[in-house]
């Protein structure tokens, strides 16, 4: 079996005073709440979305 890698990636700013659009890029992560933790596709999409909203997110770990 293939391991598809993975990034673990966990809120810690708020959304309010932020553009709609950095808001549902963290709506599209699975993110809408501080200290929220979830773990993504470790893909250029994923990379991308991460990087556009990054002043509010950290990596926490990757695998």
């Amino acid at each position: 079996m293939a391991t598809t890698k993975t990034v673990k990636v966990e809120q810690t700013g708020s959304p309010l005073r932020r553009e709609h659009q950095q808001r549902e890029t963290l709506i599209g992560l699975g993110l809408n709440k501080i200290g929220r933790t979830r773990e993504l596709p470790d893909t250029p999409m994923t990379h991308g979305m991460v990087r556009k909203v990054r002043h509010l997110v950290r990596i926490v770990e990757g695998k």
